[in-house]
C-alpha cells in the first residue's frame, strides 16, 4: 500500500553502498521504518530529505516488513538545530528518549505532534535543555509511568505544602510528609512548573527562562524516575552531561536568569 504521511526523521542507518535504513516518526501511522535506496548518493532526490530532524512529506510503500521510501519532500527548514552545537545535541537527546519509548506501526500522533512542537521551540532558540525537559516529563506516560502530580498521592489533597516522593510516584502534600523519609521538598514555584511541563503542550508556554539550579533539580527527578522505573540508558546522555560541565560550550543563557514562564 502507498501512503503520503507527514513525518520527522528520527535515524537513519547505511545499508550496502548507497542506501539507507530510515526511522520516520510520522503524524498518520506512528513509527515506521523504511528503505531509501540510492540515498547516501549526493544527487539523490532523498539525499537531503532523509537527514535525521528533517520534517516532511513522504511517500512510503508500506506491505509486511519493511517499506520503501519513494519519495519525500522537505516541509519546513530548521537551520538553527544543524547550527548550533547545543540544539543539535538537546534535539539528538528527544529523539532517542522518543525512539526508545515508541513501538513500531503504533499510530500516536501526540507523540508526533510533542516532538514537533519541540522541534519549532528549539529552531526558534528557545532554551533546548528546558524543552528536553518539557519532553521527557511528557513522554512519562508513554513509558507507563503516570505520576500523581494534581493532589497529594496519599491523602488526595489539592491545597497545602508538597514534596515529590519516588516511593508514591507523586506529590506528597505535609499532612502526609512522614509516609517518605527521602521525599524532596518543592517550593510553589517548584510545584508549578513541574505540573505545566507535565500537562501544558509547549506551544502553549510561550516563552520560558529558568536558572540553572531549577533545570538541575528538575532534571534530578524526572531522570531518576526514568532509571528507577523504565531502566532505558540513552547513548546521547553522555555527550549531553559533557555538554553540561562544559559552560563555552553552551549559548551562556544562564547569566543573570530568574525563574520566569510566560
Amino acid at each position: 500500500m502507498l501512503n503520503r504521511w507527514e513525518g520527522i526523521v528520527l535515524k537513519t542507518r547505511p545499508y550496502g553502498e548507497s542506501n539507507k535504513i530510515v526511522t520516520i516518526m510520522t503524524r498518520e501511522a506512528g513509527k515506521v521504518t523504511g528503505m531509501a535506496r540510492g540515498a547516501k548518493k549526493p544527487a539523490s532526490r532523498l539525499a537531503a530529505v532523509t537527514q535525521p530532524f528533517t520534517h516532511g512529506s513522504f511517500l512510503i510503500q508500506k506491505g509486511r516488513g519493511m517499506g520503501t521510501i519513494q519519495q519525500g519532500e522537505p516541509m519546513e527548514s530548521m537551520r538553527h538545530i544543524a547550527q548550533d552545537i547545543e540544539a543539535t545535541a538537546y534535539v539528538s537527546y528527544i529523539i532517542e528518549l522518543i525512539d526508545k519509548l515508541v513501538e513500531e506501526d503504533h499510530s500516536m500522533p501526540q507523540v508526533f505532534e510533542l516532538l514537533l512542537q519541540a522541534l519549532h521551540a528549539i529552531s526558534e532558540e528557545y532554551d533546548p535543555e528546558a524543552i528536553a525537559l518539557f519532553v521527557e516529563w511528557k513522554m512519562l506516560p508513554i513509558a507507563g509511568v503516570h505520576p500523581i502530580l494534581h493532589q497529594c498521592s496519599n491523602c488526595g489533597a489539592t491545597e497545602g505544602e508538597f514534596a515529590f516522593s519516588f516511593k508514591f510516584n507523586g506529590f506528597l502534600c505535609h499532612r502526609c510528609f512522614e509516609m517518605d523519609p527521602y521525599l524532596i521538598r518543592l517550593n510553589p514555584q517548584l510545584v508549578r512548573l513541574i505540573r505545566m511541563m507535565y500537562t501544558v503542550p509547549i506551544e502553549r508556554v510561550g516563552n520560558i527562562s529558568l536558572k540553572r539550579e531549577t533545570k538541575n533539580f528538575l532534571k534530578k527527578i524526572v531522570r531518576t524516575i526514568y532509571e528507577e522505573q523504565t531502566g532505558i540508558r540513552l547513548k546521547s546522555r553522555s555527550f549531553l552531561d559533557q555538554l553540561e560541565r562544559t559552560p563555552e560550550l553552551r549559548t551562556n543563557r544562564e547569566e543573570h536568569k530568574t525563574d520566569s514562564v510566560e
